[in-house]
C-alpha cells in the first residue's frame, strides 16, 4: 500500500511533504529514517516519530533538519527534546550479528518495521500515512505508507526520526570507544576511514564488526575476543 507524492522543486524543503498532507486532510503521519547502514561496525538504528499535522506544529520544532546538515550540538539539543514527548517516537536497533545473519538492507528493513508497529501500538491508533526515507517502502507492513527521495530534507517528521537514529546511534559508537580502545570508533563511528581499515588490519575484528563486510572478513582470523 504506497501513495505518490510528487514534487517540482530541483531542491527539498523542509516541510513541504508535511504542507502538501495537510492540504490533503492527513492528520497524522509516521516519519521513518536510519542510521548506519553503511558503516564496518556497530549496529543499524531505525527510528519512527510520530507527526500530527495540527496547525503551528512546525513553529516549535525551529532547526529541524536532515541530521546530516545538523551540528553535533543542534542534533544532540533537539534528540533530547523530541524523545522528551511521550508516545511520540519508538527507536529499533539490529545487531552486527544480526546485519551478518540476514544482510544489512533486511536488517534495516525489519528495525524499521519493528520501530513502527511498536509506534502505532502505543499510541493505539493508526496513522493515515508512513513515510520513509529514500527509495524503497518497508515489506510487510501493514499500513500505508511511501518512500520520499531526500526525505529527511522534505519532511519535519522524517526529519526527527533521522536525529533520533543519528544521535542514538553516535552515542552508541562512543560508547564503544571506551570498550574497544584503539579503533577509533568515537571519531568516525564505524565507517570506514582509512584509520578505521587500518586498525582492523593490526588488531583485528572486534564483535562490534559486521564479518559479511569486506574489509572486515578478509581479518577474521585476528578477531578479538
Amino acid at each position: 500500500m504506497s501513495q505518490q507524492f510528487l514534487f517540482t522543486a530541483s531542491e527539498p524543503r523542509i516541510g513541504e511533504l508535511e504542507e502538501l498532507m495537510r492540504s490533503r486532510g492527513h492528520l497524522h503521519i509516521i516519519g521513518v529514517d536510519e542510521a548506519g547502514r553503511g558503516p564496518l561496525a556497530g549496529p543499524v538504528h531505525a527510528a519512527a516519530y510520530w507527526w500530527s499535522l495540527e496547525p503551528g506544529q512546525e513553529a516549535r520544532w525551529s532547526g529541524l533538519n536532515d541530521s546530516k546538515k545538523m551540528r553535533e550540538s543542534q542534533r544532540e539539543a533537539l534528540f533530547d527534546a523530541l524523545c522528551a514527548e511521550p508516545a511520540r517516537f519508538e527507536l529499533a536497533t539490529s545487531s552486527a550479528e544480526r546485519i551478518d545473519a540476514i544482510n544489512i538492507l533486511q536488517a534495516t528493513f525489519e528495525a524499521m518495521r519493528s520501530a513502527v508497529e511498536t509506534l502505532v501500538r502505543q499510541r493505539g491508533q493508526r496513522p493515515d500515512l508512513v513515510v520513509v526515507d529514500g527509495n524503497m517502502i518497508i515489506p510487510e507492513l501493514d499500513l500505508p505508507q511511501q518512500a520520499i527521495v531526500k526525505g529527511d530534507g522534505r519532511s519535519l517528521a522524517i526529519a526527527a526520526a533521522s536525529v533520533i537514529a543519528k544521535v542514538s546511534r553516535d552515542r552508541v559508537m562512543r560508547q564503544a570507544e571506551e570498550r574497544w580502545p584503539g579503533y577509533g570508533f568515537s571519531g568516525h563511528k564505524g565507517y570506514g576511514t582509512a584509520a578505521h581499515r587500518e586498525a582492523i588490519a593490526t588488531l583485528g575484528p572486534t564483535p562490534l564488526h559486521r564479518k559479511s563486510f569486506k574489509g572486515v572478513r578478509e581479518h577474521l582470523e585476528k578477531s578479538l575476543e
